[in-house]
């Protein structure tokens, strides 16, 4: 090749790098070891006794509830003052629930302690008590994780293309648009997705990424439960696991059908069943709010690294119960999707060392938990590409013509 063609193929190589830079306002990423040598080692070493005593107070905390309920709340005369009692006492039980839920989800994911058969055992007794699957849960939570923001791949929370939205609203004979400025109807389908979205996800996956399931298995609607060992979400090595977690729900269940011989089914209910709405309505709300946000991309398989992914979280502020109850589960969101195996009680300390290195890539709202609620169910309806960065995928609201 002559010194002219290498200085014009050199120019030309130059010329398209430029106009890539130009065409793309993506900013640059750190990758991970990187930010993992900015956090502090000790972040990384939980203790069994310091996890256990939170297992320990949460579970004296939802104990004591208990008793002061069958205590005290039967001794009411009045109808309306065992009513607020009750509701009362399910809304404070539900707090604790969650909390319980949470150290649960550190066990699945190895921040409980440095052994796995204690994370195991902890995390499958308490997930089972509050009647979740415990291994199922971590095995397609490990998976969202792994892929989060990836619009193929990810487990949950993956939203609507355009493309989506506009097929079905051209397709079907009413759409949902037509009523979205409704205030009325909004707090109907939050109100629906609050009680319900947690169920459907575990009988029928929804909310995931179309390749999220494992190939060469049958993938119809009724083989993608997180009951059925044999379930398309789950490897074929896994499917002992989620009857071991099927067996911890069904001795859950038995223990409640025999304190319904004891009390009654009504009290059962107040006492475990309204909880479980309010625990799971919890999961659902902050999940929901830390994947969902106008300033969060979402990333096609071009696009999509590690990083980008978990980077795309929120971290949100919900005061004292997040800190105190939830085991700060809201405000350490993003270094949790960072370095899943950092146990709670150092997260905020990894956040705060990952933060001046992150800059504007850290994401974080301070605003109401119920309000962000609120607008962002109303305004991250679907994505779209981003013509300024190829590969991502922004939010944008439906159009209304």
């Amino acid at each position: 090749m002559s010194s002219t063609s290498a200085t014009t193929t050199t120019a030309g190589v130059i010329s398209l790098n430029k106009k890539a830079a130009v065409e793309s306002t993506e900013p640059q990423f750190p990758d991970v070891n990187t930010i993992r040598k900015a956090i502090p080692a000790y972040c990384f070493q939980p203790t069994v006794a310091r996890s256990m005593s939170y297992v320990v107070r949460d579970l004296a905390l939802a104990g004591a509830l208990v008793y002061g309920a069958l205590t005290f709340i039967p001794q009411l005369s009045n109808p309306w003052a065992r009513a607020a009692a009750w509701a009362a006492y399910t809304f404070a039980q539900g707090l604790v629930g969650t909390g319980l839920w949470i150290l649960a989800h550190e066990c699945g994911h190895g921040a409980f302690s440095l052994h796995r058969g204690v994370n195991d055992t902890v995390g499958w007794a308490l997930h089972s008590l509050l009647g979740v699957p415990y291994f199922s849960w971590k095995f397609s939570h490990a998976r969202h994780h792994q892929f989060t923001g990836h619009m193929h791949k990810d487990m949950a929370f993956v939203p609507a293309t355009r493309e989506d939205h506009e097929r079905k609203r051209a397709t079907q004979w009413w759409h949902s648009d037509l009523l979205e400025d409704a205030p009325a109807f909004v707090l109907l389908k939050l109100l629906g997705h609050q009680l319900f979205a947690w169920p459907t996800y575990l009988l029928f996956n929804v909310s995931s990424g179309p390749r999220s399931l494992q190939p060469n298995k049958n993938t119809a609607w009724y083989r993608v439960s997180h009951f059925d060992p044999f379930s398309a979400v789950f490897r074929p090595n896994e499917a002992i696991f989620i009857l071991l977690s099927d067996i911890g729900l069904g001795l859950v269940g038995f223990g409640l059908y025999l304190a319904a011989q004891q009390l009654d089914a009504t009290t059962v209910f107040l006492l475990w069943g309204i909880p479980w709405f309010w625990v799971h309505h919890w999961l659902i709300a902050i999940t929901y709010l830390h994947h969902n946000h106008p300033d969060v991309k979402h990333y096609d398989e071009n696009g999509w690294t590690f990083v980008k992914g978990a980077l795309a979280t929120v971290d949100r502020d919900f005061g004292w119960i997040d800190r105190h109850l939830f085991h700060g589960i809201i405000g350490t969101h993003v270094v949790h999707h960072l370095f899943a195996r950092i146990p709670f009680y150092y997260a905020e300390d990894a956040t705060e060392a990952i933060k001046p290195m992150l800059g504007d890539l850290y994401h974080q709202e301070k605003g109401s938990f119920y309000g962000d609620l609120w607008t962002t169910f109303n305004h991250c309806k679907f994505v779209e590409n981003d013509p300024a960065m190829p590969g991502v995928m922004k939010w944008n609201k439906p159009r209304t013509a």
